[in-house]
C-alpha cells in the first residue's frame, strides 16, 4: 500500500488518525520486505507511564530497549506527570483503618455494572471479549498484589481514601459502592517516580536507550510480523514539561527489532478526533471542548498501528469531565483544570435549570455528561457558597496540589481539616474567567448572565429552585436526592472530616459570598482502543495476534481495547497503564527470552 493510495477521509473515518498526519503524507503504512538489522530485543513507543513500566520490566529481564517518543525529554512520564494520583484499590489497608468493608464480589459487581459490557463479551471476536477478561484480571490486581507491589517500590497514600463516581442510582446500577481512590503521595510524580528511577538506572548500565524527539510515522512489517518503525527526527526542543514542542524534521529514521510496544496514549487533545469519535448517546458533539491533556496526547499511533494490522475496537468510548474550568494560567493550549467537587453544589444547565438526578457532583460523570448534551449547551453551572468551596473543592492536577505533590502529609491534612480555601482554590476564585463571586443571588444572576453574554437566567426561578432545596435540610425526612446524598456523605468519617461541608442552606448569610462556576466540558480519557490480549499482545481483525506487536495503556484502552466498558470507577487509568504495562513488558521479555 503507498501514501497515496491512502485518502485523509478514509483514514480518520477508519482509524480515528488526525488529520494532520494524514495531510503530511508521512502516515505510516506497512513496509514489505526483510529487516536489514536489529537494533535492539524490543522497541518500546512512548514515555508515558505505561511505557517506564513496560521498559523497566523488558530491563529487568535483561533485554535492550529503545525507548521512543516525539517529545524532549522533559516531558518524560507523560500525562501521569499532570495527575492527581489516584490509585484504585481493593480492601486495602487504609479501607479497613477507615471502617470501609469492601470485597473483590462488590468490586467485581460494581466494575461490570458500570462497564456495561455488551458487544460480544462471549464472542472471540466481539469488540468487548477481551475487555471483559481485561476487566477481571485487573480487579484480581487491584484486590490483591497492586498495593504490596507497589509499596514495595516505595509508594505511599494519604490515609483518607476518597469516593469518587458514587453513581446515586440503584444498587445494580454504575459506580462505587464504597471508597476506593487512594491519592498518592507524590500526586502522579509520586506514581511515575519508582519506574523512572528504574529506567534511568537501565540506561546507566546500557539496557535502556532513549530515542527523545523520533516520531513514529510507520511500522515496519515483514512476512506478516512487526519488526521495526520508521519515522521522523524532530528537531531539538528546548520546550517546558506538557508545552507545544515543534514538528520541525531535521531527519528521518529507521530502527528493528523483533518487538514493538506501542503506549503512545489517547486522543484528548485532538478535538477533532473526539468530536468525530462522539457517541450519538451523549447528544451533540459539543462545539467547545476545554482540553485535560497536553498537545501531544493526538492520537496518532492508533492510525498507524492499524496499518499495521492492530484491531480498533469502541472507538466511540471516552471519558470526558464535566466540572472543566478555563486554566487561568495555561500549560498547554485550552488548558483546563477539573473540579473534583462532593456532593453540596447545585448543579444547573445553562438556563439554570437544576439537574435532575444523576446531576449531582461526585455521582455520575458519564450521566451528567448526558445531561449536559441534551440540554442543548455545551457548558453549565455550579451555584455554592464560599463554606463549600473551602470544604469540598480539590482540582485535578499535579501542580494543582502542591502540599501533596511535594508529599507533605501533614501541610496536606491540616489545610484540608482546617477548611481554609486551598490556594490553589483561591487562584482561581481571583483570576478564573469562569467565576462570579456576589453577596446577593440578584447580583450573583447580574454575573453569570453577563459572563455568558445569553441573559439565559432568571432571577425569580433560580430564586425558587435555591429555596425549595434550602428548605430540606431542616427535613430529616428529606426527599431531595441531593440532600439525602450529602447526608451520605456526612455519614462517612473521610468525607465528614476532609471533603463535605456540614449541611447548610446556600443562602445562609453566613456561609459566606455566594459563587457560580461556568463548568466547560474537559476532554480526557480515551476507553476504546487497540485490542489485546491478556499478554498484551495486539490482536488482528481475525482475533489471532499480529507478530511482534504489543500495546499498554491508554492506546490500548488500558487493556484489551477497553477495560472499562461504557464508564470508570477513577482511579483506575493510572491503573491500569500500570497493570498492561507490566503484562505487556513481561510477556514481550518472555517472547524475546
Amino acid at each position: 500500500m503507498s501514501d497515496r493510495n491512502i485518502s485523509r477521509r478514509n483514514l480518520l473515518a477508519a482509524s480515528g488518525a488526525i488529520g494532520a498526519i494524514a495531510a503530511s503524507g508521512t502516515l505510516g503504512q506497512a513496509v514489505a520486505g526483510a529487516a536489514p538489522r536489529v537494533d535492539a530485543d524490543v522497541i518500546v513507543i512512548g514515555h508515558g507511564l505505561a511505557g517506564l513500566v513496560a521498559t523497566s520490566e523488558l530491563a529487568a529481564a535483561g533485554r535492550k530497549v529503545l525507548l521512543l517518543d516525539q517529545e524532549p525529554e522533559a516531558s518524560l512520564g507523560g500525562q501521569a506527570f499532570w495527575s492527581l494520583g489516584g490509585l484504585f484499590f481493593v480492601n486495602s489497608a487504609e479501607q479497613r483503618t477507615a471502617g470501609i468493608k469492601d470485597s473483590l464480589e462488590l468490586a467485581r459487581a460494581d466494575w461490570f455494572n458500570t462497564a456495561g459490557f455488551d458487544r460480544g463479551v462471549s464472542d472471540p471476536l466481539g469488540e468487548d471479549y477481551w475487555a471483559a477478561k481485561w476487566a477481571e484480571a485487573y480487579l484480581n490486581f487491584a484486590a490483591g498484589e497492586k498495593r504490596d507491589w507497589l509499596y514495595g517500590l516505595g509508594v505511599r497514600w494519604v490515609p483518607i481514601v476518597g469516593w469518587a463516581e458514587r453513581g446515586g442510582q440503584l444498587a445494580d446500577g454504575p459506580g462505587n459502592s464504597v471508597p476506593r481512590f487512594h491519592m498518592t503521595l507524590g500526586t502522579g510524580p509520586g506514581v511515575m517516580e519508582p519506574f523512572e528511577k528504574k529506567v534511568r538506572d537501565a540506561v546507566r548500565d546500557g539496557k535502556v536507550t532513549f530515542k527523545f524527539r523520533h516520531q513514529v510515522d510507520g511500522l515496519i512489517v515483514s512476512n506478516g510480523a512487526v519488526t521495526g518503525v520508521r519515522g521522523t527526527v524532530l528537531e531539538p526542543s528546548s520546550a517546558a514539561r506538557g508545552t507545544p514542542s515543534s514538528r520541525t524534521k531535521v531527519g528521518d529514521f529507521e530502527l528493528y527489532a523483533p518487538m514493538v510496544v506501542v503506549t503512545s496514549g489517547g486522543i484528548g487533545a485532538n478535538h477533532d478526533l473526539v468530536r468525530r469519535n462522539w457517541p450519538a448517546r451523549l447528544g451533540p458533539a459539543p462545539r467547545r471542548l476545554v482540553t485535560g491533556v497536553p498537545a501531544h496526547v493526538d492520537g496518532r499511533m492508533l492510525a498507524i498501528t492499524e496499518l499495521a494490522g492492530g484491531r480498533i475496537v469502541n472507538r466511540d468510548r471516552m471519558w470526558h469531565y464535566t466540572e472543566g474550568m478555563i486554566n487561568h494560567t495555561p500549560i498547554w493550549p485550552d488548558h483546563g483544570i477539573r473540579v473534583l467537587a462532593a456532593p453540596s453544589s447545585l448543579w444547573l444547565d445553562a438556563r439554570g435549570k437544576r439537574f435532575p438526578n444523576p446531576g449531582i457532583p461526585s455521582l455520575d460523570t458519564l450521566g451528567t455528561l448526558e445531561l449536559i448534551g441534551k440540554s442543548g449547551y455545551d457548558y453549565s453551572w455550579f451555584v455554592l457558597n464560599k463554606k463549600i468551596i473551602d470544604k469540598e473543592f480539590v482540582l485535578s492536577g499535579s501542580e494543582q496540589n502542591p502540599e501533596i505533590t511535594a508529599k507533605n502529609l501533614i501541610a496536606y491534612l491540616a489545610m484540608r481539616l482546617l477548611n481554609s480555601t486551598p490556594p490553589p482554590v483561591k487562584a482561581f476564585m481571583d483570576k478564573g474567567v469562569d467565576f462570579v463571586i456576589k453577596n446577593n443571588l440578584p447580583d450573583l444572576v447580574a454575573g453569570m448572565n453577563a459572563l455568558t453574554g445569553q441573559n439565559l437566567i432568571n432571577l425569580d426561578d433560580l430564586r425558587r429552585q435555591i429555596t425549595i432545596r434550602d428548605q430540606q435540610t431542616d427535613n430529616p425526612f428529606s426527599k431531595d436526592v441531593q440532600v439525602m446524598g450529602i447526608r451520605n456523605s456526612l455519614a462517612y468519617s473521610g468525607d465528614s472530616l476532609a471533603r463535605t461541608a456540614g449541611l447548610h442552606k446556600l443562602l445562609d448569610a453566613g456561609s459566606g459570598p455566594l459563587i457560580a462556576i461556568r463548568m466547560n466540558i474537559l476532554t480526557r480519557k480515551t476507553l476504546g482502543g487497540l485490542q489485546t490480549d491478556l499478554q498484551g499482545r495486539v490482536l488482528g481483525s481475525n482475533g489471532q495476534p499480529v507478530g511482534g506487536l504489543y500495546a499498554a495503556g491508554e492506546v490500548a484502552g488500558f487493556g484489551g481495547g477497553g477495560v472499562h466498558g461504557y464508564r470508570a470507577l477513577e482511579g483506575t487509568f493510572l491503573g491500569g497503564c500500570l497493570f498492561s504495562g507490566r503484562a505487556a513488558g513481561r510477556a514481550a521479555a518472555a517472547e524475546s527470552a
